[in-house]
């Protein structure tokens, strides 16, 4: 399942000439966006919930009860990885409303229309987010 999630009938923003970034259509394409990635995660907790309960069987034989476990554990971290997720479009969402969506977190330059396209997300320029990548690396060493 990947990370990011995209409503298929959404297509790149073009900003018109002399746009200023994070213009009012700018951002209301982005809200369409991630409201649309928050609802596809929603419906798919909701259906994952269900199948789950319909597939709820007590098995008499012990290596069929420990494959469904595994299953379902499999199953809970998907979730509990897609409420965060929610969680954080939520954040994001609180970001466009006060004005602070588009900026990095991080060093305050613009993310870049591409770069939320591809992952509207996105908190960190690609400039920070790589420097964060790299501590990441040396830490885990």
């Amino acid at each position: 399942m990947p990370q990011e999630l995209h409503s298929k009938d959404v297509t790149p923003y073009e900003p018109k000439a002399g746009e200023d970034y994070m213009s009012p259509g700018q951002l209301m394409h982005f809200r369409k966006i991630l409201e649309g990635m928050k609802t596809e995660l929603s419906q798919d907790i909701d259906r994952a919930v269900h199948t789950m309960q319909d597939e709820a069987t007590v098995f008499a034989d012990p290596n069929d009860r420990a494959s469904q476990e595994s299953d379902m554990t499999l199953e809970l971290r998907n979730r509990d990885r897609e409420r965060k997720l929610i969680k954080k479009i939520d954040e994001i969402i609180a970001k466009i409303d006060s004005g602070d969506y588009g900026y990095c977190e991080s060093c305050g330059v613009e993310i870049g229309l591409k770069r939320l396209e591809a992952r509207p997300t996105a908190t960190l320029c690609i400039d920070c987010k790589t420097l964060d990548e790299m501590r990441e690396r040396q830490i885990a060493k």
